[in-house]
């Protein structure tokens, strides 16, 4: 039987859909470029690109109270841009065990099940 790991789910989906967010916030409420968020998120200009055009991690939803930890985290960033690893990081360790990442790992294994709760229990 073929099972799919938290961890995938995680650098599958969750890192890009943080990735996504971040660069929908910083274009749209701090004012970057295309040109500067790809050099922030170390992706490249048409990456940043297809997450604007939904054409890239849209697979995960984030709540409205989701969206305040992103926000939150991108105007750290923009005042910390040097530092992008650790925050994004420090997102990534937050949204373990997260009904976003929850509903993505159940929606993607059909052997998780619906009571699952190991990522919550070791985060």
């Amino acid at each position: 039987m073929k099972y799919t790991m938290p961890q995938e789910v995680e650098v599958w989906y969750l890192i890009p859909s943080l990735r996504r967010e971040l660069a929908k916030m910083f274009i749209s409420v701090h004012g970057l470029s295309q040109k500067e968020t790809a050099g922030i998120l170390g992706i490249t200009e048409s990456a940043i690109s297809q997450y604007l055009n939904s054409k890239r991690a849209k697979e995960m939803r984030f709540s409205a109270k989701d969206i305040t930890i992103i926000k939150k985290a991108a105007a750290d960033i923009v005042k910390d841009r040097g530092n992008i690893r650790e925050h994004l990081y420090r997102l990534c360790l937050q949204f373990k065990g997260s009904k976003a990442l929850c509903d993505v790992h159940q929606e993607h294994d059909p052997t998780v099940p619906k009571d699952c709760n190991l990522c919550a229990n070791y985060h």
